[in-house]
């Protein structure tokens, strides 16, 4: 199983930026699929973006498209969550989660907390 360990996050002012950092040990990310949850206080957590494996592709929750951008760095074996334009709802603590081709995301890392202050 992989272990992942997320690092990046902070305190932002509303219309800054960050880029959160996932990174694996254990197996090599290149054959996983990779994903971003969040947590915000007194909500479940909920899927962010995803980057799979086999097409190469990525997806976004509505929430964030445009704004955020999940890409991975195989060579580095990490994975990274760019976020722009934050708003004070994006607050929240980010999940890296990873899982093989048509699996569950079967592993995590502990996440990191990303306030936005407006």
């Amino acid at each position: 199983q992989v272990q992942l360990v997320e690092s990046g996050g902070g305190l932002v002012q509303a219309g800054g930026s960050l880029r959160l950092s996932c990174a694996a040990s254990g197996r090599t990310l290149s054959s996983y699929n990779m994903a971003w949850f969040r947590q915000a206080p007194g909500k479940e957590r909920a899927f962010v973006a995803r980057s799979v494996w086999s097409t190469d592709s990525t997806s976004y929750a509505d929430s964030v498209k445009g704004r955020f951008t999940i890409s991975r760095d195989n060579a580095k074996n990490t994975v990274y969550l760019q976020m722009n334009s934050l708003k004070p709802e994006d607050t929240a603590v980010y999940y890296c989660a990873a899982g093989p081709p048509g699996g569950t995301y079967s592993s995590w890392g502990q996440g990191t907390q990303v306030t936005v202050s407006s």
